[in-house]
């Protein structure tokens, strides 16, 4: 019997409740970058992620017998796939360590409205004249956020943003693979790129970590990988329709965590900028 047959994609309290823990999961683990970020680099940081996650895979691939089936025609793919997603992990985590959490979180949500544009220009997709609004809607929560007003912008901002836009690619090159590559394959080239990619910068790093910090580094993988797992299951359970919009619950999950650790508060314009972008986000969810 094949996943359709197994798995009930009707239960949209089930899924919602899961796409809340999965979002809460993924704010720690940003909580624990940023806690990290005060005496780590961010290029240790990206690295214990990724190679952890890589470490926890391999494992559960061959158990699965998954190992067996990693031969790829699109060695390419795999390596923008990995080069992109690794240079917007860059992006995010730095941006977590300089910026409030709810910021940097709020910004990484604007990668929906990266995704059509990417998507045209790539691979030709047709974007309607709703998605087309929903998209402007947003970018203008964003410079209401970024307070693009007042003619200075806070250059972590643009990195926020950068990564935002280079993970769009990302996920981009993961539809152009969908075809041909099952998704243990992307998910197992991913980790091994990520992981090799950014083993590169290491011999920049000047401090290294000691047994707590290391600790604190195998809870930051650890926690994105439930955290992957909780929306995975989500998205089986649940029409994406039907549970999309709490996605952003992150930005409220890394609201609290902020004010609750860093004492962080939100400017006026920072909550407007929100409800533009999640109103838009929103929109446009509705209209698929």
């Amino acid at each position: 019997m094949g996943l359709a047959g197994r798995v009930n994609n009707d239960q949209p309290l089930k899924g919602a409740l899961l796409l809340i823990l999965g979002e809460g999961l993924l704010a720690i683990m940003a909580a624990l970058i940023k806690h990290l970020s005060d005496t780590l680099s961010t290029e240790l940081i990206v690295f214990a992620r990724n190679f952890v996650g890589l470490l926890v895979l391999m494992p559960v691939l061959m158990i699965s017998g998954g190992i067996r089936d990693l031969g790829t025609r699109h060695l390419g793919l795999h390596f923008i796939r990995g080069f992109t997603g690794v240079a917007a992990m860059f992006c995010f985590f730095y941006a977590i360590g300089h910026i409030t959490l709810a910021e940097a979180v709020l910004v990484k949500m604007t990668v929906p409205f990266f995704l059509p544009l990417v998507a045209w220009a790539w691979l030709g997709d047709r974007v309607s004249l709703r998605t087309w609004m929903a998209i402007a809607l947003g970018f203008v929560g964003v410079a209401v956020i970024l307070r693009a007003d007042q003619g200075q912008v806070d250059p972590v901002m643009w990195v926020a943003l950068g990564g935002a836009a280079i993970m769009s690619v990302a996920k981009v090159s993961i539809r152009r693979m969908a075809v041909s590559e099952p998704a243990h394959r992307v998910v197992f080239y991913f980790s091994l790129f990520a992981t090799l990619l950014s083993a590169l910068l290491l011999p920049s790093v000047e401090q290294w970590p000691n047994g707590v910090e290391m600790l604190w580094m195998l809870g930051i993988a650890l926690f994105a990988i439930a955290g992957q797992f909780a929306m995975t299951t989500a998205y089986q359970v649940a029409r994406p329709g039907q549970v999309g919009v709490y996605n952003y619950s992150a930005v409220v999950w890394a609201a609290i965590l902020g004010w609750l650790f860093w004492g962080e508060a939100l400017a006026l314009s920072t909550y407007l900028g929100t409800l533009l972008i999640i109103g838009a986000g929103i929109w446009n969810l509705k209209s698929r």
